[in-house]
């Protein structure tokens, strides 16, 4: 509802309070919240850079295969900018059905980032890329060209997987955050069956099984939210989930090029 001033009204009990900036409350929440996010991964993405400029000595391990898996990624996100895109347009003009079927397209778009990013981490790991906070190392990854970096230069190793592990966690919230969007309490067996398949399925030293602590408490947080408040989800709630969805496809557009690109084996 407007008022003759234009601007967006939102309703509280009996009677109506201004929105501030002209828009709806829960845009400028998110806005907000993209702002702080991003003085995390700038601070994350500052660190990787002056450990990498401060060492002469800085790996560049990625091979072909790396960086093939990692371009299908960027693919995987750009494209799920796309199907977000029109997902908003859908909603916008009241189409229920092609607002959930563009959103399902971008949650396969970035369950498909997430698949293969966590693919590119065992990979790294089982060859001897590994933290010491990881649980005891597979056969194999006690010697080779990762497992001399994780020991010469640890700073890579850190750096690497806290910076790509953050967005990572982002990405999958991201997923999870259209779910509910799109399917409300219908999301939740889905998401029980990706934290089975996560824990169970998975060995102790993978990046999946410990994602599996992470869907785990999406699994209750979302729990909570859809059955102490159920609700339909309008264009509103589309829209300011896009624009956490696009943060996301953005901040892989600087990790990319920085992390993956500039560190390729010539």
């Amino acid at each position: 509802m407007t008022t003759a001033s234009g601007a967006v009204q939102s309703f509280h009990g009996a009677g109506y309070e201004a929105s501030l900036f002209r828009t709806y409350s829960k845009k400028i929440g998110m806005w907000l919240f993209l702002l702080s996010d991003s003085l995390t991964f700038g601070a994350l993405l500052f660190a990787y850079s002056y450990a990498r400029i401060s060492n002469p000595a800085w790996p560049t391990p990625f091979h072909r295969e790396s960086i093939i898996r990692a371009s299908i990624m960027t693919f995987f996100l750009l494209t799920s900018s796309l199907t977000m895109v029109l997902a908003v347009a859908a909603a916008s003009r009241n189409d229920k059905s092609w607002t959930r079927n563009w959103l399902l397209a971008t949650m396969i778009c970035g369950g498909g980032f997430v698949i293969l990013h966590g693919w590119e981490w065992q990979g790294l790991i089982s060859e001897g890329l590994r933290l010491s906070a990881f649980s005891p190392a597979p056969h194999g990854a006690t010697s080779g060209e990762f497992y001399d970096i994780a020991k010469t230069v640890p700073q890579f190793a850190g750096t690497f997987f806290t910076l790509t592990g953050m967005h990572m966690l982002h990405v999958t919230i991201g997923v999870i955050y259209l779910g509910i969007v799109a399917f409300r309490k219908w999301f939740l067996p889905a998401l029980f069956v990706m934290w089975l398949a996560a824990w169970l399925g998975t060995p102790a030293w993978s990046p999946f099984h410990y994602g599996a602590h992470a869907l785990a408490v999406a699994l209750v947080v979302c729990a909570v939210i859809v059955f102490l408040k159920p609700r339909d989800y309008n264009d509103h709630d589309v829209e300011v989930a896009g624009l956490y969805w696009h943060f996301v496809d953005l901040v892989w557009m600087f990790i990319f090029p920085l992390v993956y690109l500039m560190s390729t084996k010539i």
